[in-house]
């Protein structure tokens, strides 16, 4: 597989792989058809590779003995980013990146699964990252934004959806969701809104005074 690779003025988002779990082929595909720039974290780039996709920028610090350039030489035209901040994890170096470049938008993938901390990390930096540009991380079971203080968008009825705090969120309320909230405060580890769902076709209206809350879209 190839991506398609029709640039829009960096109007659409880019597609970030991580080295996480990897989600479905098909779902992989669907993503790659919208975004025009693939960044392949570099632990994930022997896999990536494997399945035949056309890689625009690695990114890393190449701590795992990866030479990157011998696995690319059949893809010379592809950026190798050498990122050796210790700091900063790929993942959120890779956001700096691509900020940099100018994309305003950026899908992310193979960022949960395999090991616990860095599911958490990932997750936790949606929230770190979300003034940067618009994320949306993407797996097999769940769509997961990080949200403003204000949010609306167009659900069907029944549509599994959860309401999950980063830090304490103060004030927050909804309307168009099975249990909707009014001025409640949600604390992680004590009190999310997990396992709502959207109440009916239409719009879920979501907003919050203060705090990191995550919006979850969940399918099993």
């Amino acid at each position: 597989m190839s991506s398609h690779h029709v640039v829009r003025d960096k109007q659409e988002p880019a597609l970030v792989i991580a080295n996480g779990a990897a989600c479905n082929f098909e779902l992989l595909g669907q993503l790659l058809e919208w975004s025009p720039f693939l960044l392949v974290l570099d632990g994930a780039l022997e896999r990536v590779l494997s399945m035949g996709l056309k890689v625009d920028a690695v990114l890393g610090d190449f701590d795992r003995e990866t030479n990157p350039e011998s696995l690319l030489t059949h893809q010379p035209e592809t950026e190798i980013i050498h990122t050796p901040n210790q700091a900063k994890c790929d993942l959120e170096k890779g956001i700096d990146f691509l900020v940099e470049r100018g994309f305003n938008a950026a899908n992310i993938v193979w960022a949960t699964g395999r090991r616990a901390d860095h599911t958490l990390n990932n997750i936790g930096l949606l929230a770190k990252l979300k003034t940067k540009l618009d994320l949306v991380m993407i797996d097999d079971h769940s769509r997961i934004y990080p949200l403003r203080p204000d949010f609306e968008k167009w659900y069907v009825k029944g549509t599994p959806l959860s309401l999950m705090p980063i830090t304490q969120v103060e004030g927050v309320n909804t309307r168009g969701l099975k249990y909707d909230l009014s001025n409640d405060t949600l604390i992680p580890g004590h009190r999310s809104s997990s396992s709502n769902e959207a109440a009916a076709d239409g719009f879920v209206k979501i907003s919050h005074n203060s705090g990191d809350l995550l919006l979850m879209e969940c399918w099993d």
